[in-house]
């Protein structure tokens, strides 16, 4: 007899409602959940991925030890004391640690209350992560703006009548930055309203394909599309719409002088969209309609990702539509962790590439290799890596596989030996995901409905397992208790839920919202800034030195003659989430999906055919793919999957090595960076590609 355990699913940032049917421990199925109002029973193929990775066969199950080339388990007690006493003697020699943190642990929220502890036992000077590698320009300007890191204004799409996407590819993401689950039936829905969807991207996405409109655009060139339908919009006048005006301070009025300096045809030159297109879409953003502009990966991790998204935030203002039902809005969440959180902040930090920017106290990933080798006592000699793969992830993979050859003491949490861990000297991997609880903890404050979800374990951990959280605390108390100090009490990751459920507005405790099992729905957004925002004086803080400085220098880089090489972008598939789900042969059955999309004309002026084996070449590396000859590319734009790359030696995810394909990142240049945030630039980087030579075809004999 089968039972059905209703649950969040951890996988991406929609957190859709599923229906596990089990039998025993095995799972039979896995649907979506029709009465979860946040998902509406919608659910992507990487939900089924859950049931893969619970019983995945090359998950770790105990802690490995590396002893040369070889692996070798031991006993729980035996990892946390060997790696303690080896912390412990190298913080005596004064040897600098640090972390590192990738995506997945955002999807656990018991590790996020656990994880700041170990980090404090084992002392380290400095964080590095996922989130300098593409989202930082977001909690930059919503620090600026707003006074809070996360505190972010997303698409009311449920109420709009326009969305204007850049960069963003929601049919595939299931939103990012943007909690959006069953994105393809909201859109259906605002069209059938007499609403629109447009896409600017310099390739057709799955979600172009939705929209009324798509306009291809040059990679890193968005700055000035963003200039162009912001100075067409205040070209009538700069006044804000009653209910924003008085809660925005005097910087409002440096903002129209600065967009009027630049000249509308120079900026459509500049991006490939013509002046007649700039024009309508600032006319139709600003006709009343309520409407939203969302711009996410594409213009983030370029030159000028934190400009970008404040000229998104700006437009979103001039038109009235900043906290306005169908425009962008401020969620708030049954949980509501923006309240719960420290405001974070802007400063800088000094590394061995200089001083960079560091917002939320992070190191910009872009220095990780380069704080690894550097030749001084800063040198990061012991490093703890959480859920991360920085090898595929971070620029110039093949650099921070050398760094990470040189350290004294290398420990990951994680549940494969992969690019990155196979460089570990301890594994510490966690349960499988069925065997955790789960709360929709980061993805409250980012969702269309206001709303949160509690999700029990399916079933008990298999003997001998421990879950993400109490390998951090564990090896914490071990830690301390090596140094001799006495590992204060802490309260469990529900005791800290529970506090922080019954201090937000709703009021409820945890054992009510896990008796609903399908969701808490606190209804749809509703206009709140005056209550949320967070500035020193509760004004919405419109435009920074800092930012009108940025702008002058892309009016300086505007000015400089472009290369002529191909430029490389970036593309997810919604069968993929980065590196993690390759192992899962339900998401990586079908054809190969780590091909190079190149445009007919850019293919035929190289002698390519689709199908050919091709060379793509950048300034820190080459990797050799098949080509995908397709007009859903622009000219001039070549394009290769994020998160691939599984063709190094001696990893445990053996699905995953037999789909290797290449790594993007062994290509992107970690000398590119956004000045304001420290972000990564991974799109737009400059290749050269051609037919590999040993796979050059045999020219026909001349007749």
């Amino acid at each position: 007899m089968t039972t059905i355990h209703k649950r969040t699913c951890h996988i991406c940032e929609a957190n859709c409602g599923v229906l596990v049917e089990l039998d025993g421990r095995k799972v039979v199925s896995i649907k979506g959940n029709p009465d979860n109002p946040l998902s509406r029973g919608h659910i992507c193929p990487k939900a089924t991925a859950i049931a893969d990775l619970q019983d995945d066969p090359d998950r770790l199950r105990t802690p490995m030890k590396r002893v040369g080339n070889n692996w070798q388990a031991l006993s729980w007690d035996a990892a946390f004391s060997e790696i303690a006493e080896k912390l412990v003697a190298l913080q005596g020699d004064g040897a600098r640690a640090a972390f590192y943190r990738g995506n997945p642990g955002a999807h656990d929220y018991a590790l996020s209350t656990q994880s700041g502890h170990l980090q404090r036992a084992v002392g380290a000077r400095g964080t590095f992560s996922a989130s300098t590698l593409d989202q930082i320009p977001h909690h930059y300007v919503q620090y600026q703006m707003y006074g809070h890191v996360s505190l972010a204004a997303v698409p009311d799409i449920d109420r709009s009548q326009l969305i204007v996407i850049l960069g963003g590819n929601p049919a595939a993401s299931n939103g990012s930055l943007w909690t959006v689950p069953d994105f393809k039936k909201r859109v259906k829905e605002m069209q059938a309203r007499g609403g629109k969807l447009v896409v600017v991207d310099p390739r057709q996405t799955e979600t172009a394909k939705l929209a009324d409109a798509w306009h291809p655009i040059k990679p890193g060139s968005d700055t000035a599309l963003l200039i162009g339908i912001l100075q067409c919009i205040l070209a009538g006048g700069d006044d804000l719409r009653e209910g924003l005006a008085e809660i925005t301070d005097s910087s409002w009025t440096r903002i129209k002088p600065m967009v009027d300096g630049f000249i509308l045809a120079d900026l459509a030159e500049y991006c490939g969209v013509d002046e007649a297109t700039i024009r309508s879409l600032a006319a139709d953003l600003n006709d009343g309609r309520p409407s939203a502009i969302y711009g996410r990966m594409g213009v983030s991790v370029c030159e000028f990702g934190g400009l970008n998204q404040w000229l998104i935030q700006i437009i979103n203002m001039a038109t009235g539509n900043l906290d306005r039902a169908g425009g962008t809005m401020f969620p708030e969440p049954l949980m509501d962790l923006v309240a719960h959180v420290g405001k974070g902040g802007i400063k800088t930090v000094e590394t061995a590439r200089g001083t960079l920017p560091s917002v939320m106290s992070e190191i910009p990933t872009i220095a990780f290799a380069d704080e690894l080798t550097r030749d001084d006592e800063q040198r990061i000699r012991s490093l703890f890596v959480i859920a991360g793969n920085p090898v595929l992830s971070a620029p110039d993979g093949r650099a921070t596989e050398r760094a990470l050859e040189g350290l004294d003491l290398m420990v990951a949490m994680d549940m494969h030996i992969t690019e990155t861990t196979r460089h570990a000297h301890y594994i510490l991997p966690p349960c499988g995901p069925l065997e955790k609880d789960h709360y929709t903890f980061f993805f409250g404050p980012l969702s269309v409905r206001n709303f949160g979800s509690y999700s029990a374990p399916a079933f008990e951990m298999e003997e001998g397992a421990k879950a993400d959280w109490e390998i951090a605390a564990e090896l914490a108390g071990a830690i301390m208790a090596a140094k001799g100090e006495a590992m204060p009490n802490l309260p469990t990751p529900r005791e800290v839920l529970d506090g922080m459920l019954r201090s937000s507005p709703a009021g409820m405790s945890l054992a009510e919202v896990e008796a609903q099992h399908d969701g808490v729905d606190l209804g749809p957004l509703k206009p709140c800034i005056t209550q949320r925002i967070m500035t020193d004086d509760k004004l919405i803080n419109a435009a920074s030195d800092e930012l009108i400085e940025e702008c002058a220098r892309f009016a300086q880089r505007m000015a400089e003659t472009p290369a002529h090489s191909l430029s490389l972008i970036g593309r997810r598939h919604v069968r993929s989430n980065n590196s993690w789900l390759h192992n899962s042969k339900r998401l990586v059955k079908g054809p190969d999906r780590c091909t190079l999309m190149i445009n007919p004309d850019d293919a035929a002026a190289r002698g390519i055919e689709h199908g050919d084996l091709v060379t793509i070449a950048s300034r820190v590396g080459a990797v050799e793919t098949s080509a995908e000859v397709t007009d859903d590319m622009m000219q001039g734009v070549v394009s290769l999957p994020h998160g691939w790359g599984h063709n190094r030696e001696g990893m445990s995810w053996q699905t995953a090595a037999e789909h290797a394909g290449v790594s993007i990142n062994d290509l992107t240049d970690p000398q590119r960076y956004d000045r304001l945030t420290g972000n990564a630039v991974l799109n737009g980087t400059p290749v050269d590609v051609a037919l590999a030579k040993e796979y050059a075809r045999v020219a026909e004999p001349a007749e």
